[in-house]
Formats: C-alpha cells, structure tokens, sequence
C-alpha cells in the first residue's frame, strides 16, 4: 500500500495544474484543459504505484470496473440531454418560456423566482439534471435577457434543482444514499430536511436580497428588445408548452431519465413540424436537417450577440468535450482506486476521530475529496458511505446521521467540481463556467456547512444536558437529541 505522501502527489499535480490553468486563462480555460489534467494525474499516480509499490494489475483492473460501471450510464444521458436541448430551442418550447417569463416575472424578483420553480420542478422530476436541461435552459435565457450576471443565474438554478433533487423520493441520488447506509428512504428525506431547509432558507434570501438591491437598471428595455427578437425567429404560442407538460407527465409516473429524455427529444422534433413551420414545403428536407441538428446544435446569424447565444445550442457534437472528460475522470478514478492511494489517505481520517463532530466533518471532507477523485457522484456516495459505515456504528451515531450527512457532502457538491460529471454537465447545459458559477450555488455551499453544524450543535447539548456529568460512561446513541 503506499503511505500518505505518495498518495498525496495525484493530488499536488492535480491542484497545480488547476491553479495554472485559471491563472493562464480563467476559469473557462479549465474546463476546456480538464480532461488532460485528469490523464495526466493519473499517469502520475500509475507511475507511483507501479515503479515504488508494484500493485498487482488485477487491483488496477478493479478499480477501472467500478469507476466504469458508476460513469459509463451517464454518458448516453449526455448524448440525451444535448438533443433535448436542441429539439426544445428548434421547436420553439425555451423561445416561448423565455418570452413568457419576460413578460410574466418582476425582475426584481427573478433570482428568486428561478430558484423556486427550479426547486419545485426538481422535486417533481426527482431529476436535477433534467430540470436543469430543460426549465434551467429557458431560465438562464430570461435572467440573460433582464441583464443578470449569468453566473449569478446559474448559481440560483442549480440552488434550486439539486434542492429537489435532495428532498425527492423519486431521486435516484436520493435512493442510493439512503439504501447505501442501511435507512429507509422517508426517513432519509425527513431526517435531511434539518439540514435542507436551513440551506435553502439562507440560498432564498440571498436571492431575493440580491433582487431587490441590484435589479440591472435596463432590464425592462433588454426584455423587450429580446421579446422582439425572439418573436421575429420563431412561432411564440402557449401550445409549446405542451411539450415540457408531457415530460412532466412522464417523470410522474416514474419512467427512467433516459427514456423521459428520449421522449422528450422525439416530442420537440414532432414540434418543429407543428409550430414551426417544419410541415411546409420539403418535409424530408426538414426532416434531415433537423436530425442533423440534433448532432451538430443550433445556430442562428443575427446581430444581436444575447440573441445569438440564447438561440444556438451545441448538439451531440457540443457534448462531446464533456464526454470526453467524464471517461478521463473514470480513468483517474479507476487508477486511485486500484492504487489505494484513496484508501491510504481514507485511513489517515479514521485513526484520528473520536468525536461526533470529528466524524461528520471528516465524513463531509471525505465526499468533497471522493468528488474530486472519482468525478463521479454515484461512486462518491457509495464509497463515503462504506468507508464510514462500521465507524458511525461503533460511535453509536445513528445511521441516518450517516446517509444525511453523506448526501449533504456528495450529490450536492458534485456540481461544483469542475471535472466531476455533475460541473460538467451543467456547465455545458448552461453555457456557464463551473468556477464561475460555483460562488453563487449558495444552497450546494451552505448544505455541508449545515451539516457540519447539526453536528456541533447537538455534540454542544449532549455535553450541556444532565447526563453530562456521566457523558464519559454513556453511548452517544443514549443521549442523542432529535436524531
């Protein structure tokens, strides 16, 4: 096995390359460059492992079959997720719900706004991805539109979606967590709402301050010159809308994401047909070329450069970097794990807790550290909630506590991983830099801070209450209070 500091070399090359990279170009300079920094540190750790500790290949082998068996299902739900895109821009459904909110939404109200429906979508489709691809789409448009720092927008979207996600029993994130750590999934979601609601009470008034006080002052003129805009490009009309409530029909009755987005492409193609004029003239020439786009995107030729973005989307074609990424992130995972550099730097935590809230902010730092190595959030929550299992157990701390408090660390802060497949995704989805969005997902930042204070919080009773006198004999299970 190697010892800490080989383990930690991965990770020196890793944050220095980072570091580089934002320096040379900023923060979209990283998320074009990520994919090479992955393969080079896990060359990095390879030569490691295999030149000073001869690891067996078999062990490489194993860890490259569970980083791949975790990562390989994401990628068709990429290659899903860029055709929802395109169908939904081509068909006029984002045009129309960009026009809508313009016209329906005070700005001084919209960050607000965009964080709870977000939210409320979310916990509907159980799907913060599929929130985000699609009502997430039209709402970076509109707070483009009002004059809103993009990023800003970015940040209240993701706040609100992986809010629902969380909270969701339809989640799958959700699901995996609670089945994860031995807990039965409702009183997962209650027992994580001590923490949920606190995050997404401060992420709201974050919103709705940043709303009130610094509304952009032209956001009514921008409004309507894209109105305009939009209304000159496509067909408006409320019948588009069919289209996004037919998915939302869908996710209810609990079909899987990847069909749910099938669906949802096939609907916006029937759609350039129906309300776009697709039906009109050559129809198999249509017909081509809007199965084209869905490889090669969208994009329209106006003056307009808000208008433009808004419009062009990138296709299977725009994904790709993003693909490409996610399997080099598989590669650095599957190396970690063969080496068992993860296992020596997991070991070095665990000799060293005691208490309560030792183990919960170890076990918070220890998802952030698996997102940062797996790049994937699925294997983040698995991987957290095996290493600490036996631990809470012998602590007494109840298991709840556990899959909370893994939840609260992994499958929020995954999309604040620049090369995790979570930032990725979203990144690309929302034309938005995960580095530049990251300051603003106020609910994903204050969730495993949350967490770490229940901890603090309830370690501080236990010490004050009456049993303190005998705290040194008594179980922490005995004295536990409201978990």
């Amino acid at each position: 096995m190697p010892g800490l500091k080989a383990a930690l070399i991965p990770f020196v090359v890793l944050f220095t390359m980072i570091g580089l990279l934002v320096k040379i170009g900023g923060a979209g300079f990283v998320q074009d460059w990520s994919w090479s920094v992955l393969l080079l540190c896990a060359v990095a750790a390879l030569t490691v492992s295999v030149v000073f500790y001869r690891r067996p290949g078999a062990e490489y082998k194993r860890g490259l079959k569970l980083c791949s068996s975790q990562i390989f299902p994401a990628v068709p739900i990429l290659a899903l997720i860029a055709t929802v895109t395109v169908s939904w821009m081509a068909s006029g459904v984002v045009p129309t719900l960009i026009v809508y909110g313009l016209e329906m939404i005070n700005p001084s109200i919209f960050p607000l706004v965009a964080c709870v429906v977000c939210a409320c979508v979310s916990v509907l489709s159980g799907s913060s991805w599929t929130t985000i691809a699609t009502i997430g789409l039209a709402f970076i448009g509109i707070g483009e539109a009002m004059g809103y720092y993009a990023p800003l927008v970015a940040g209240a979207i993701i706040s609100g979606a992986y809010f629902g996600d969380k909270v969701s029993p339809l989640s799958d994130t959700t699901v995996l967590a609670s089945s994860s750590c031995g807990v039965d999934l409702f009183t997962h979601i209650r027992n994580m709402m001590r923490t949920s609601i606190p995050a997404l009470v401060v992420a709201l008034a974050v919103f709705g301050a940043v709303g009130l006080f610094a509304t952009p002052a032209a956001a009514e003129e921008n409004a309507q010159a894209l109105i305009e805009g939009l209304e000159g490009m496509y067909n408006i009309t409320g019948w588009t809308l069919v289209i996004p409530l037919l998915t939302l029909v869908i996710l209810a009755l609990r079909v899987s994401t990847r069909n749910t987005l099938i669906i949802s492409t096939l609907a916006g193609c029937v759609g350039v047909f129906v309300f776009q004029g697709g039906a009109d003239g050559d129809v198999a020439a249509n017909l081509l070329e809007t199965v084209k786009s869905l490889c090669t995107g969208t994009s329209a030729e106006v003056d307009d450069e808000i208008l433009q973005s808004l419009t062009s989307t990138g296709g299977i074609r725009g994904m790709m970097p993003t693909i490409l990424l996610v399997l080099s992130g598989m590669c650095f995972g599957g190396v970690m794990l063969g080496s068992g550099m993860i296992s020596a730097i997991t070991n070095v935590f665990l000799r060293h807790l005691h208490t309560r809230r030792g183990i919960v902010s170890a076990t918070v730092g220890t998802g952030l550290f698996f997102n940062c190595t797996t790049s994937d959030q699925y294997l983040s929550i698995i991987l957290n909630a095996n290493v600490y299992s036996d631990l809470y157990g012998r602590k007494g701390i109840a298991s709840k506590v556990l899959s909370r408090t893994v939840e609260d660390s992994t499958s929020v802060t995954s999309v604040l991983i620049p090369w995790n497949s979570c930032g990725l995704t979203q990144s690309t989805v929302l034309g938005v830099a995960t580095l530049a969005y990251l300051p603003f997902c106020v609910f994903n930042i204050m969730s495993p801070v949350m967490s770490i204070a229940a901890a603090w919080i309830t370690e501080y009773r236990r010490r004050n209450s009456p049993a303190a006198d005998c705290s040194e004999k008594t179980p922490v299970a005995a004295v536990e209070i409201g978990e």
